[in-house]
């Protein structure tokens, strides 16, 4: 983060609803031209943040500071910002050059400038200029995505604040647009501020991630920071597939495993760590011809494999544990099901969490 004052801050913010808190005690700065993505399961709390942020719920206490100033009771249409809904709560019987028009509309301008700022924001949402008089309805999905986008771009908002946009796509266009918003983001250098509970989405688009839990935020960092560096059991699964295994810190300096009955060399522990779990992504496992080839190793039968594109995921039982290796396609694993394997990691490639 730079020294520069953050254009959106959150000072202790908290939304309760009777006794519960949605959003508790949130501390957070994001800034200007940031792409900030707020992810996490169902009920964490995302949305009403991303609520308060947009001006359409205001926090039970704390502040919310724009550019320094307070706006917790400023309403959305008084705010220098836009919301992309996951509906896009576009205009059904309205062509494409009228929904994105009508912020310029409202606003009073005249119709010739109108026009040339919806094909100029045409152009830049990739929409065919023969596109202006076509009825909405009549559009894709993605490219009344796109509509959507440019009629929050009408605005000139400041910040552009996104409900999960993309979640009612199919898979090949969400990763078609998920890398077009990421380049709009670059070229209108706009602070984007977007919730989504795949990390996968946030991870491709974002600048910074918050991973929330039960109203908390647990974790803020870069996309590499969030997936090498998890700070807590719940952030590394929920990145994606891992392997956690429950461990405690022995006094010979190695890692005992009950769900192994293995001893491992540890990789650096976080301060007064007694007991928690050791992960291990999957691609960082190896299949050994001898042990002696990592820091650590384990023998296992080889259950199950699965082709996942230019990766092959193998799963392999050891006791009643199951570990997931993964390798590129163009470095397969040769063994067959059901052979006895060793895989291994070394030391430095896994990660401590105390929950």
């Amino acid at each position: 983060m730079s020294a520069v004052q953050p254009i959106l801050s959150l000072k202790s913010v908290r939304k309760m609803f009777g006794p519960h808190a949605a959003v508790d005690s949130i501390d957070l700065d994001i800034a200007e031209g940031e792409f900030f993505t707020i992810v996490g399961p169902s009920g964490s709390g995302k949305t009403t943040m991303l609520r308060m942020l947009a001006g359409m719920d205001t926090p039970t206490s704390g502040d919310i500071l724009l550019k320094g100033e307070r706006i917790n009771d400023v309403p959305a249409n008084k705010r220098p910002t836009c919301m992309v809904f996951q509906s896009l709560a576009l205009f059904p019987h309205r062509t494409v050059g009228q929904n994105i028009e009508f912020p310029l509309k409202i606003r009073g301008e005249e119709p010739q400038r109108r026009k040339a700022r919806a094909l100029q924001l045409m152009d830049l949402l990739r929409l065919p200029q023969s596109y202006y008089s076509k009825n909405v309805m009549k559009c894709s999905g993605g490219e009344r995505q796109r509509v959507a986008l440019a009629r929050a771009l009408a605005y000139d908002p400041q910040i552009l604040f996104f409900d999960e946009p993309l979640s009612a796509i199919d898979y090949k266009l969400r990763k078609t647009l998920e890398k077009e918003l990421k380049d709009i983001h670059r070229e209108t250098k706009k602070t984007f501020v977007y919730i989504t509970h795949s990390l996968e989405e946030a991870m491709v688009m974002s600048d910074r991630i918050g991973v929330m839990r039960a109203g908390k935020l647990v974790q803020v960092g870069s996309p590499h920071d969030i997936y090498s560096s998890p700070n807590t059991r719940f952030v590394s699964e929920f990145v994606g597939d891992v392997n956690v295994i429950p461990v405690s810190l022995g006094s010979d300096g190695l890692l005992h495993s009950s769900k192994t009955g293995e001893k491992f060399k540890p990789p650096k522990a976080p301060p007064g760590f007694r007991d928690g779990h050791l992960v291990i992504r999957p691609e960082y496992l190896k299949f050994l011809s001898h042990a002696s080839e990592a820091d650590n190793a384990v023998t296992g039968k080889l259950y199950n494999e699965y082709a996942l594109g230019s990766r092959i995921q193998y799963q392999v039982r050891v006791g009643d544990g199951v570990f997931v290796v993964e390798k590129l396609r163009q470095q397969p694993f040769t063994g067959k099901l059901d052979d006895q394997v060793i895989i291994g990691w070394d030391a430095g490639d896994a990660i401590l969490v105390t929950d």
